[in-house]
């Protein structure tokens, strides 16, 4: 009979794989569009990400996360379907309040942020209501550890989205073609996804019955969302309204690029709430530290040779996914943005550990202050130093809300740090940057070929110093068996 830790780790390699096909869909945009429509057209398309970024969790109030945390180990139907449902129901209002105010009264937005182009706020609007209805439903799956439907759906949903992006795209519909794509697909799936649960579960009016203890734990991750949306999204509306959309494209290029050092969180980020709640509701306090202590050493493992690299690949690879042009003025975003991105990573553990001891307000004051914090620096910063002091300030701002959160979550409980391991990391990151720095490869081909002689080097100078041990080894072969 496996453990949970083995069926955890098989629930990772399913979402992972999700998550490098979905984060592939990025890539593929970002040459896509900044090669068809120019820095203008991709910086539209990022406040269009951006604004969604900011309504979605606005309108659903946390719930999504807290049918995750108290639906997990329920078995009664009819329990589900009022907790389910009151959800569905509240957030659903609260979504079709905000998506009108985008639909109703574009202009502001527009005008400020978006070059006037009311039309795209407007279908904005639109979009914002799907996805947060789409992030309702898909939360049941993650609830009920349906992994498998859960990954088959987003990747289905991703490859849908680029195909009809780049077919209207392509044909010269521009930046109106690729949000009404968007817009489009997301329907399809809350259909698909609104089937498939009724039919499982059925529809019940629901009674709020339990809504006040949903909301009490919730509301304060509201705050943590949007404060977290100030510190991830809210530069681009700064720059936009400092420097213009032009200079949101590059910077949103080379944030995009950053960015993929963050997939294994987002893994984890989907996993590890459901898997934790049920252990620390049962007891099992030595499966949770396991759990924790794994997840930092594997984020860390990957993060920071990654920022070792960009340091050196930056131009390159900017200059391959995009533009001359912006790989000139964007590139130095990348590997600051991604020391940012790692001490962000960093948070898996004491972000899980205060989700876990119900204190949820711990999570709302870090990123509160860390927003806060952020929104200043830019606006002081970013008309003097540009989309340079944008990325300085998130990497800043991460490295504050991961103080804030170490500070107050090991207060609860402490899980082993593996100094030893960080260093042997250092070294391995160290010796994979003089590899590919004496590489300076020049074209495409070169670049790939360099990223991929970078991991093998790191990969087998972290295995010589003997970074992970024989036993972990030998844990990941046996779920093979």
């Amino acid at each position: 009979m496996e453990s949970s830790y083995q069926k955890f780790t098989k629930e990772v390699a399913i979402i992972g794989i999700m998550t490098l096909m979905v984060a592939l869909t990025d890539f593929i945009l970002l040459p896509l569009l900044t090669k068809t429509l120019g820095a203008q057209g991709y910086g539209i398309w990022s406040q269009v990400r951006a604004t969604i970024g900011l309504a979605v969790p606005l309108a659903g109030l946390g719930l999504p996360f807290a049918m995750v945390r108290f639906l997990a180990a329920e078995k009664d139907k009819r329990e589900i379907q009022e907790g389910f449902y009151s959800i569905v129901a509240i957030v659903l209002f609260n979504n079709l309040i905000i998506a009108s105010f985008l639909i109703i009264f574009p202009d502001f937005v527009a005008n400020h942020f978006f070059e006037g182009a009311s039309q795209i706020v407007r279908i904005t609007g639109f979009i914002a209501l799907a996805f947060g209805l789409n992030g309702v439903y898909l939360a049941y799956f993650r609830t009920f550890r349906q992994i498998k439907t859960y990954a088959v759906f987003n990747i289905a949903r991703a490859y849908a989205e680029i195909g009809l992006i780049a077919y209207l795209v392509l044909s010269g519909h521009g930046i109106l073609g690729a949000v009404l794509a968007l817009l489009a697909i997301r329907v399809i799936l809350f259909l698909v996804v609104f089937f498939l649960i009724t039919s499982k579960i059925g529809i019940k009016r629901p009674s709020f019955s339990k809504a006040r203890e949903y909301l009490n734990f919730s509301l304060p991750t509201v705050a943590t969302a949007i404060t977290a949306w100030v510190v991830t999204l809210s530069d681009r509306y700064v720059i936009a309204y400092f420097l213009g959309v032009v200079y949101v494209g590059v910077y949103s290029a080379g944030y995009v690029i950053a960015s993929s050092s963050t997939q294994f969180v987002g893994i984890l980020g989907l996993l590890l709430p459901a898997a934790l709640s049920q252990l620390y509701d049962e007891g099992k306090m030595e499966e949770v530290k396991t759990h924790l202590r794994y997840s930092l050493k594997y984020v860390l493992a990957l993060g920071i040779p990654f920022v070792f690299g960009a340091a050196i690949l930056s131009e390159p690879v900017l200059r391959m996914f995009s533009t001359a042009d912006i790989a000139s003025q964007g590139h130095w975003v990348i590997p600051i943005v991604a020391l940012g991105f790692l001490f962000m990573g960093a948070t898996v553990a004491p972000a899980n550990i205060v989700i876990l001891v119900k204190k949820t307000k711990i999570a709302a004051l870090a990123w509160g202050i860390s927003g806060l914090v952020n929104l200043s620096l830019n606006i002081l910063i970013v008309p003097y130093l540009g989309i340079l002091g944008a990325a300085i300030t998130t990497a800043f701002a991460y490295l504050l809300l991961l103080g804030i959160l170490s500070y107050y979550a090991f207060k609860e409980f402490k899980i082993t740090i593996e100094w030893r391991f960080i260093i042997k990391s250092l070294i391995a990151s160290l010796i994979m940057s003089l590899a590919i720095w004496r590489i300076a490869p020049v074209g495409n081909v070169a670049v790939i070929v360099t990223v991929v002689v970078g991991v093998v080097v790191y990969g087998v100078a972290l295995f010589l110093l003997k970074g992970f041990s024989r036993e972990e080894f030998t844990f990941f072969r046996g779920l093979f068996h």
